[in-house]
């Protein structure tokens, strides 16, 4: 399913704002992809809690992992589930809170010329076909939309702050995602 993109806006897909993001500071191309695993609480899919750390109403009593990440204030441009369905909390446009201290050919930070991706997921465990197709359908509007990022310009966090971070992880499966990119 092909996506449009407008002034940002990934069209067809649900829109939830996230307070975690601003302007970007420079004026420079976005010019970077990043491909991030997140699970909430950890190992487990469902139930909304992803949303809820985006958007600053995780309740830290709900789980005792949840008490250890109160305060963060972190966001993605977009979070595909696992059955492929999409979420923009970020505008494409703007700076989303998903790399941290981050570099990449060394330019930091990556929040100032990226977009993110967060696949519902972890490093150990596989990701869905549905999410995989979804991720591919993204990436093609995005390239369109983003002519700077090419195919050697899609990274996972790990690439960008190897020190701190392992997403997408193990279990990413980069072959078939960057193949399924090329034969287009």
């Amino acid at each position: 399913m092909p996506y449009a993109i407008v002034e940002g806006e990934l069209h067809g897909v649900q829109q939830i704002i996230s307070p975690n993001a601003d302007s970007r500071p420079d004026p420079a191309p976005i010019s970077l992809l990043v491909i991030h695993n997140i699970s909430l609480p950890p190992g487990e899919f469902g139930g909304g809690y992803v949303e809820r750390l985006f958007t600053n109403c995780l309740d830290p009593g709900e789980h005792p992992y949840f008490s250890e990440i109160a305060g963060l204030r972190v966001s993605s441009h977009l979070f595909i589930d696992r059955i492929g369905q999409v979420t923009q909390f970020v505008n494409l446009n703007d700076r989303a809170w998903h790399a941290g201290m981050s570099s990449w050919c060394e330019h930091q930070p990556c929040n100032d010329y990226s977009i993110g991706i967060e696949l519902e997921g972890t490093d150990y465990l596989s990701f869905t076909d549905s999410q995989y197709d979804t991720l591919v359908s993204v990436t093609r509007s995005v390239q369109q939309s983003y002519p700077e990022i090419t195919l050697e310009r899609i990274v996972g966090h790990a690439d960008i702050a190897p020190d701190r971070k392992t997403d997408p992880g193990l279990c990413f499966d980069w072959n078939r995602y960057l193949s399924a990119l090329s034969s287009s």
